[in-house]
């Protein structure tokens, strides 16, 4: 006598789920975009706490960091003369026609001043750095990644945040500020050329309405934003140069990423910092 066959259940999990259904499952919100980019966020917070977490340490690699400083300076100095000289130009330029149709062309200082120090010597430093000295610094490192040459660090006991990671950081940021002040000073004398040589403003009330609207509180507050976009830049070509995965087609578009992200962040962290200055300031 047989007996009567009987039907197997499978154990149900989350939902009357089988564990088979709930692994394809896992595994399609895993694909998600949305998931992976929240992973990515996820991973680039716990770099950056890595980041600062040894930053302030004693171990601080000081010779590494004076060659990226000037490493980024060589790959950011020319670029940023070339973008600040013809952007400040043009915006001063029409401030300048502006400030002729009401018969106030002699407040081109002014207006010059607000529009350098408060945007265009910040907004150019995240151009060039974003996209020369944080690029450079990406495929840097990515290349390492590549030749396992991070790898071959880690298994020696090195750690590559503490000795690769922190000195590029600590420059780029330092660069950023340094190239907001060379942006400065060139957009107001480019200013001055365009404002009294052809425009006809007064050389002396242009110079002397420089500090009519602008004071040293907006030039701290410009420097400020621009060691931000200069540490955001170098923390986003780190991650993504450590990141860089498949060859060197992987580190080119690990450099790719560097300057959309780069952008992104620099730009949001700009409107930021502007209106909680403007409130602050407004309300002071």
């Amino acid at each position: 006598m047989t007996a009567a066959p009987t039907n197997r259940v499978e154990p149900s999990g989350v939902r009357g789920m089988t564990p088979e259904r709930q692994r394809i499952a896992a595994e399609a919100l895993q694909s998600h975009a949305i998931f992976k980019a929240l992973a990515s966020f996820g991973d680039f917070y716990d770099f950056v706490v890595q980041v600062f977490r040894k930053g302030f340490t004693r171990r601080f690699q000081f010779r590494e960091f004076i060659s990226q400083a000037w490493f980024i300076t060589t790959v950011s100095f020319w670029p940023a003369l070339l973008v600040a000289i013809p952007f400040c130009v043009v915006i001063i330029f029409q401030v300048n026609q502006l400030l002729i149709e009401i018969g106030a062309v002699d407040l081109a200082g002014a207006g010059a001043a607000v529009a350098v120090v408060r945007e265009i010597g910040p907004i150019v430093s995240v151009l060039v750095v974003a996209g020369a000295g944080a690029t450079a610094i990406c495929a840097d490192l990515g290349s390492r990644k590549i030749r396992e040459e991070i790898d071959a660090m880690t298994t020696l006991g090195i750690d590559p945040v503490q000795r690769l990671v922190v000195p590029r950081v600590v420059a780029s940021t330092l660069v950023g500020i340094a190239l907001n002040g060379l942006v400065t000073v060139v957009g107001l004398v480019g200013g001055y050329f365009f404002s009294v040589v052809l425009q006809g403003a007064t050389p002396g009330l242009y110079l002397n309405d420089l500090t009519l609207l602008v004071g040293l509180s907006d030039f701290i507050a410009a420097e400020a934003k621009a060691a931000v976009f200069g540490l955001l830049a170098g923390l986003t070509a780190c991650y993504l140069g450590l990141n860089a995965k498949g060859g060197p087609k992987g580190v080119g578009e690990a450099v790719n990423q560097t300057v959309v992200f780069a952008f992104m962040l620099l730009f949001a962290a700009n409107s930021v910092i502007s209106t909680l200055f403007l409130q602050l300031k407004s309300g002071a």
